[in-house]
């Protein structure tokens, strides 16, 4: 699976963080993600919306480069 690494706006802690990363394995992704470099690395062949979507129903943003 092709590794991806985008920023995520709207964490706080790294509880936030943690929170992220849990969420998305309970969808089957592999994942990082950093409070301190507000960053998510993930091994993912889901579309961008599909990850947008589920990002933000846990309250965050993630932005990526169209």
């Amino acid at each position: 699976m092709p590794k991806k690494t985008y920023k995520i706006n709207g964490m706080t802690c790294d509880s936030c963080a943690k929170m992220i990363e849990l969420d998305l394995e309970d969808h089957g992704h592999i994942c990082k993600c950093s409070y301190a470099k507000e960053t998510l690395e993930i091994e993912t062949e889901h579309k961008i919306e599909e990850l947008m979507k589920l990002i933000k129903r846990a309250g965050y943003t993630l932005i990526h480069d169209k």
